[in-house]
This record gives structure tokens, C-alpha cells and sequence, in this order.
């Protein structure tokens, strides 16, 4: 199976890469994490990138805050997805980071997730890896099919405590 790396911009988007992680870990999907600043290692950045594809990794998470220009440097380097998660940081509440890596130039696509959504993130570069796995596809269906029933459960469980309190009332 193809890895995936994830790659942060600094330290402090450490959070943001343990969601990815878990969700990784969760389906069984090897990855690597990194901090691999676009503007402090360009060098470093730049050689992984470029190298991704020959060390069998499937896809790129980019974690990065303010200008967030990871994603971007990283989509430069190679042709596999590159998947830019913008993180909540400075006075704009993630926004400079959202639009920086949402609004790449035309040929240097990157596919973005909401701010902070390193789950999202994760599962997105999981469902490009299942085109081509059936069985990291059906984990993906059951890992929906979880969600689901946690949904239902909820809505039960919240159900009866207004029923009951429906009940009351008459």
C-alpha cells in the first residue's frame, strides 16, 4: 500500500497532524510525519517532494498557518495529490491560510480542506489510495457505516429526552 506523508510548516501544527494520523492509523495506511517548513528548509521540502513518488508515497498532506504556502511549494515538486490543510492561526482566524492554499495558479493543483481538518485530510488522500484498493475501500464504507450509526444513536438518545419531556407537558 501506497504512504502517506504529512507534512507540517512548524511544530505548533502538531494537533492538526495527530487527527490525520489517528485517522491513518485507524484504516491502516502507513505515513510519515514531518515538519518541513516551506520558507525555513525550501531545500528540504523541495527534495521530499520531488522524491515522493520513488519512496512509494501515494499522496501529500499540508498542513501550514498565515501565507501557508506548503501546499504549494510541495505541489511544485511532484505530480501525486497534495492535499492542503490551512490551520487557524494569526489575526484572520485561518482565513490568509485558507485562501493561500485554496487559490493555487492554474497546473499546480490543491485539493483543500476546511481550516483545521486534518481528519478530512486524511480520509480525502484514503479515497484517492481506494480507487485502485478494494479493501482499504470497504474500511473506508465501514468507517462510514460507524458514523452513521453514531448519528443515529445520538439522534435517539436526544429523542427520548425531549419525548420524555413532550410526555410531561400533557
Amino acid at each position: 500500500m501506497k504512504k502517506i506523508a504529512i507534512l507540517m510548516g512548524s511544530a505548533s501544527d502538531l494537533p492538526i497532524a495527530e487527527d490525520a494520523a489517528k485517522t491513518l492509523e485507524q484504516l491502516n495506511i502507513p505515513f510519515v510525519v514531518k515538519v518541513c517548513s516551506a520558507h525555513r528548509t525550501p531545500d528540504k521540502l523541495q527534495a521530499f517532494a520531488h522524491s515522493a513518488r520513488e519512496e512509494d508515497f501515494g499522496a501529500l498532506i499540508c498542513i501550514a498557518g498565515l501565507a501557508a504556502h506548503l501546499a504549494g511549494a510541495a505541489a511544485a515538486q511532484t505530480t501525486l495529490p497534495v492535499v492542503g490543510v490551512p490551520a487557524l492561526s494569526g489575526h484572520l482566524g485561518g482565513m490568509d491560510a485558507l485562501l493561500s492554499t485554496v487559490q493555487m495558479p492554474p497546473g499546480i493543483p490543491v485539493a483543500t480542506v476546511a481550516i483545521n481538518a486534518g481528519r478530512n485530510a486524511a480520509l480525502l488522500c484514503a479515497q484517492m489510495l481506494a480507487i485502485t484498493d478494494s479493501a482499504l475501500a470497504d474500511k473506508l464504507m465501514n468507517l462510514r457505516t460507524q458514523m452513521a450509526e453514531g448519528v443515529t444513536q445520538t439522534n435517539e438518545e436526544i429523542s427520548k429526552r425531549f419525548d420524555t419531556r413532550d410526555k410531561e407537558k400533557k
